[in-house]
Formats: C-alpha cells, structure tokens, sequence
C-alpha cells in the first residue's frame, strides 16, 4: 500500500487493512484511524503506540494474551495468523526437535503461570537460541517488567508488520 492511499481510506477499510497489526485487536486500528493523516509508517505505528499506552490496563492485558504461544497449540494445528506463522517460521519454530518442542511448552506454561499472558518476543528479529534465553532471562523478571518488556516486543513486531505492508 502506497500511504497515500492508507490515509485516504474510510474506516471499514482502514480496519480491514490493519485491524490484524496488533494480533487479534482490531480495536487498536479502529481508533488509530481519527489521527490521520499519517505523514509516515513511523506516524502510523505512533498513532497505534499511543491507543495502547492510553488504553485501559484490562485492554492491554487482552491485547498481550491475544497473541498466541511461541510453537504451541496454534503452531501445531495450522490455526496463526499468517504473519505470526511467519514469523515464528522465520525463527525455525516450525523446526524444532522433539527435546526443543519440550522445553518451550514447559517455558510457555511458567510463563502463563507466573505472568497471566504468553511470552511475546519478535521471533523474526531471533534465533531460536535467542528466543529459549530471553525465555529463561525474562521468567526472572518481576510481572510489571515482563509486561513492559511484552508490550515493547508488541510495538517491534508491529512496526516490522505495518513496514510490510506500506510502501
């Protein structure tokens, strides 16, 4: 999309463009829509930015548990979203040994337990390496750390996206 056209769009089209940024929130677009006209992808992804900062922390929280496990259940029955499946692809996800699928359904669950949402990372930016350290590294952190360090990863995932999709 070139942005001309993104900042031309009414705001069903807007939310059919860009409702899937922000991983099953279309309601981050819907109200990202009114700051048009965006001068830029890095002013789009700041109008976004702000809805979440400004949102309500119950409507954070739905945003962070609406992205799904790294390699988990969705993973495993074909059900992501087709960035997210690409995405965790890029990082070999799709790929890992039976040892490997072991241990990050293990690091999954501690970290629903411990924090209440899944482990959000930008697989694409990580090895799968990477992504099992950053795993045990950020377990140890305390809930509001790991929820600000979610919502970062959050913000870089949807950066790279948006940077996909407009020209």
């Amino acid at each position: 999309l070139a942005l001309s056209a993104v900042n031309a769009m009414l705001p069903d089209e807007f939310l059919r463009a860009f409702g899937g940024v922000f991983e099953h929130s279309p309601w981050i677009a819907e109200r990202a829509w009114a700051k048009r006209p965006f001068v830029d992808v890095a002013a789009l992804h700041r109008a976004m930015v702000e809805v979440v900062q400004r949102a309500s922390p119950a409507e954070q929280l739905a945003l962070l548990c609406a992205h799904p496990d790294l390699a988990g259940k969705e993973a495993q029955t074909g059900t992501l979203t087709a960035a997210s499946t690409n995405e965790q692809q890029a990082a070999g996800l799709n790929a890992l040994s039976k040892d490997e699928m072991s241990r990050i359904a293990e690091l999954n669950r501690q970290h629903r337990e411990r924090f209440g949402f899944p482990f959000i990372i930008a697989a694409r930016l990580n090895t799968k390496d990477r992504i099992f350290t950053e795993f045990e590294r950020r377990l140890a952190l305390d809930a509001q750390a790991e929820r600000e360090a979610c919502l970062d990863q959050v913000y870089l995932i949807t950066r790279l996206r948006l940077d996909d999709a407009i020209r």
